[in-house]
């Protein structure tokens, strides 16, 4: 068994065996899906409110992947603006600090209450998203090899060819990396803003349908919901880490050696 089919061979096997003892502590003490449904019913609950579940699971990646283009324009769009003036870093990081360490889960109901439910919701998950994007680019384009930056103002560059030939090139695995961290965080963002708008009545969303299964004692939508949940997030790790592929896999010695 080769390398890339042990990485996809045992998580899946790990997966087996936790679904199998899953479902045998079910059968074994007889316990009620009111408890803990069946891996069994989950996937039978999960196809029978499907038009549910996934007209919600549709609301919460749309504004998931809202939140992480913004993250993605607002971070790398102040990051090079804190390369370019050292005034404004200092001005500003530490409230970028600020932000990111204030639990989004204390923030949510205060945003609830002044803004419409929608932004409310955009404006948790990008909170959490925009740190890591911000500082992973900040970290990418101050780490470039001063000597290079010399040799390139040695040769006449301006300021604009520095930054948009060394430095640039030179953070973007940075950044990637950063997204990547991003697109999870926007996800859980998210999800923590509809838990709290649907306690306030309002919602739609996957996580809203969690909460609304509790409330009700249906736990194996709740489950089937959270499956969801879970699927969503790998797959949007997924296609970060592809993407970073794509873009890395030509120049850069982590996705070359990977390729190797």
């Amino acid at each position: 068994m080769n390398e890339h089919a042990r990485r996809l061979v045992l998580p899946l096997a790990v997966l087996a065996l936790a679904v199998l003892a899953w479902d045998l502590v079910v059968r074994v003490n007889g316990l009620p899906p009111y408890i803990l449904p069946g891996p069994g019913l989950v996937l039978s609950t999960l196809v029978a409110d499907w038009p549910i579940l996934w007209s919600s699971l549709l609301t919460t990646l749309e504004i998931t992947f809202a939140a992480l283009m913004l993250a993605a324009a607002g971070g790398i769009g102040l990051a090079l603006l804190f390369n370019q003036s050292r005034l404004i870093e200092h001005s500003l990081y530490p409230y970028a600090v600020i932000l990111q360490v204030t639990p989004v889960v204390a923030i949510a109901p205060l945003l609830l209450i002044y803004l419409p439910q929608p932004a409310a919701v955009l404006t948790c998950a990008w909170i959490v998203a925009f740190f890591p994007v911000l500082a992973n680019t900040t970290l990418g384009l101050n780490s470039v090899d001063h000597n290079l930056a010399d040799l390139f103002r040695l040769y006449g560059a301006s300021r604009w060819q520095v930054l948009w030939e060394l430095k640039l090139p030179a953070a973007l695995p940075y950044m990637l990396g950063g997204l990547k961290i991003a697109g999870g965080l926007a996800l859980i963002g998210a999800v923590v803003a509809e838990i709290a708008a649907g306690s306030a009545g309002a919602g739609s969303g996957l996580a809203y349908r969690i909460a609304e299964s509790g409330y009700r004692l249906n736990i194996p939508r709740m489950f089937a919901a959270l499956l969801l949940l879970s699927v969503a997030g790998i797959a949007i790790f997924a296609l970060l880490s592809w993407l970073t592929h794509l873009a890395l896999r030509r120049w850069h010695e982590s996705a070359v050696t990977r390729e190797g």
